[in-house]
């Protein structure tokens, strides 16, 4: 039996609200995969999209699907 675990990962807003548009970091990604790995999830698919903050910012999200055994 398989489980089940939907996050989202964004950078923070104060970074999209000083720049007006917040990408990614792809070090900081990594070590959030890294950490759910650790405990047994892995990445099944994930999706990025641009999500709004405030008014006039946006900035870059994914949408991450983990799987793993079920204990």
């Amino acid at each position: 039996m398989k489980e089940y675990k939907v996050i989202i990962y964004q950078e923070s807003l104060l970074s999209s609200v000083l720049l007006g548009s917040a990408k990614v970091d792809p070090i900081k990604f990594t070590d959030f995969l890294n950490r759910h790995a650790s405990l047994g999830w892995r990445v099944v698919t994930m999706e990025k999209e641009m999500r709004r903050a405030l008014l006039f910012s946006s900035r870059e999200a994914y949408i991450v699907i983990l799987e793993r055994e079920a204990n």
